[in-house]
């Protein structure tokens, strides 16, 4: 690396410059997953991607024709770039842009990782770390970027699940180290396919006992903020198949952690945490193992009650019960709720909320091909207006094709009943 640093005519220790040949000719950017076009022409994997989607058949750089479209990952110079991460080399400016507002980022990653220092020591690391993630859009950030090429995810996890052993924990240092993490998360699911597989390799570490005890603790323990950015965890932990087991993990280490989840939903006076909530939920159900004891811990009334609301969360809601309705006992559950069908019913015409309106039929389409309780009562709260409303609105094609289908199943319900 010293010698590929002196050849672009960089001294190995400066901090200041990016070697040219680690900008993408598009982006102008440090790559983030290097390919090569058959020119011999390296590129960011996103970019030249766009380039080649809109009809272009030219290499950008060169302008030669390319009789073969493939591209070609470096993993040369991917290797390259990472050790330049590893040793801090990318500069990074906070504050606008003022270049006295520079810090070293290998001393800042050492604080955190260090056992010995002490806890008002890790949280004045973690907050350099927080001044350099942008409040909006930390998704499109370089700095995010880089951190995460520094490996500051895991120690950030790291900070906040270890501090949790404590038997007085630091909750600000907790706080702030998982408010990071998660957006370093939010960043990596919208960037390459490398800097993506490597932050949820990050959230492996939950398999530890230790750290699911403290995931538990924590829940339990922490404030609204910290209970927040848990549950973002739990959806990244859910998104990823390589890691999904893990949230089965935080189900069966503690028989009430699923009881705690649920009870996010009826925070109402922190609609954070109710929105935090029903993500979590949502995210929990998409897991088969984990439906069964998320409707043992009550969790079909807890949706019906934001389903039949109508508020801002009763799409997310809806989503998570319909993922729900495999299990018996969640169907069950809907028809023992005396607002289970009809909260359904009222959301299948909805004029601003077409995507909930698809649900709405998935799931009652599902409850009356398995019982004829719930044709009835899904007849007799107005389904049937409510479908002939729907079928005559905008919506998509796909949501028309499940109104006819529950059409069918309710017609075969009534005609095997004159048939008797």
């Amino acid at each position: 690396m010293r010698e590929y640093l002196e050849q672009e005519g960089l001294h190995p220790d400066d901090t200041s410059a990016i070697p040219h040949l680690f900008r993408c000719p598009i982006s102008l950017d440090v790559f983030t997953d290097p390919v090569t076009l058959c020119t011999g022409q390296t590129y960011d994997r996103p970019s030249i991607e766009r380039w080649l989607q809109l009809g272009n058949l030219t290499c950008p750089v060169t302008m030669q024709r390319l009789h073969d479209p493939s591209i070609v990952p470096n993993h040369t110079l991917r290797h390259l770039i990472q050790h330049w991460d590893s040793l801090g080399r990318r500069p990074v400016v906070i504050g606008g842009g003022d270049p006295d507002l520079l810090f070293p980022l290998v001393a800042v990653k050492h604080a955190l990782e260090s056992c010995g220092a002490a806890a008002a020591e890790r949280l004045l690391a973690v907050q350099k770390v927080r001044a350099l993630i942008p409040d909006k859009s930390p998704t499109a950030s370089p700095a995010c970027s880089h951190l995460n090429g520094m490996g500051f995810l895991p120690a950030l996890l790291e900070v906040a699940f270890s501090e949790a052993e404590r038997r007085k924990f630091s909750h600000g240092l907790v706080d702030e180290a998982l408010s990071c993490a998660v957006k370093l998360l939010d960043a990596a699911a919208v960037a390459g396919a490398v800097e993506r597989e490597s932050a949820y390799r990050s959230l492996g570490v939950l398999r530890q006992d230790s750290k699911v005890a403290s995931f538990h603790r924590l829940f339990e323990e922490g404030g609204p903020a910290v209970e927040a950015s848990l549950c973002c965890l739990i959806e990244a932990i859910c998104s990823s198949p390589e890691t999904q087991e893990i949230s089965t993990l935080l189900l069966t280490k503690k028989a009430t952690f699923s009881h705690e989840v649920v009870g996010l939903l009826y925070r109402r006076e922190r609609d954070e945490i109710v929105e935090a909530g029903l993500r979590a939920v949502r995210a929990l159900c998409s897991v088969e193992p984990n439906r069964e004891p998320m409707v043992r811990a009550g969790l079909v009334d807890g949706l019906i009650d934001h389903v039949r609301d109508g508020s801002s969360h009763g799409l997310l809601a809806i989503a998570a019960l319909e993922k729900t309705l495999g299990v018996e006992k969640a169907r069950e559950g809907i028809l023992e709720n005396p607002n289970g069908v009809g909260s359904l019913v009222r959301m299948v015409f909805r004029v601003s909320d077409l995507e909930g309106s698809e649900r709405a039929v998935s799931c009652l389409i599902r409850l009356c091909e398995w019982s004829e309780r719930a044709r009835e009562a899904a007849v007799g709260a107005g389904v049937l207006t409510q479908l002939l409303l729907l079928l005559q609105s905008h919506c998509s094609g796909r949501t028309k094709a499940g109104a006819r289908a529950l059409l069918k199943v309710l017609r075969r319900s009534s005609s095997s009943k004159e048939g008797r």
